[in-house]
């Protein structure tokens, strides 16, 4: 099992930056694909960055290419999220998740909820006009 604790959400004024963090435990964490997604009020859970096990594969939700870049440490346990030129509509809840290793010729659409296996309870992120 993997269990995930994410930190670092805030009050923040648009155009700021913040860093969001996603500490996960279990030694198998170096071989999951690691998402962030954001749920904002009324509004249903969405994609905002995935990074593969190894960190060599990245891949952005439109509305924040540019803008947010995700990491992970391996060694650490941990996977990031830099997050700048903050607009108001980047308020929500962010999530990270986990996506366990799938068979040879499996290739996961990181971009859905179905293919996350575990889930953290979230860090509110509030982006002020």
């Amino acid at each position: 099992q993997v269990q995930l604790v994410e930190s670092g959400g805030a009050l923040v004024q648009a155009g700021g930056s913040l860093r969001l963090s996603c500490e996960a435990s279990g030694r198998i964490f170096s071989s999951y694909g690691m998402g962030w997604f954001r749920q904002a009020p009324g509004k249903e859970r969405e994609f905002v960055a995935y990074i593969s096990w190894s960190g060599g594969t990245t891949n952005y939700a439109d509305s924040v290419k540019g803008r947010f870049t995700i990491s992970r440490d391996n060694a650490k346990n941990t996977v990031t999220l830099h997050m700048n030129s903050l607009k108001p509509e980047d308020t929500a809840v962010y999530y990270c998740a986990a996506s366990p290793p799938r068979p040879p010729g499996y290739y996961p659409d990181t971009r859905k909820l179905y293919e996350y296996d575990y889930w953290g309870q979230g860090t509110q992120v509030t982006v002020s006009s």
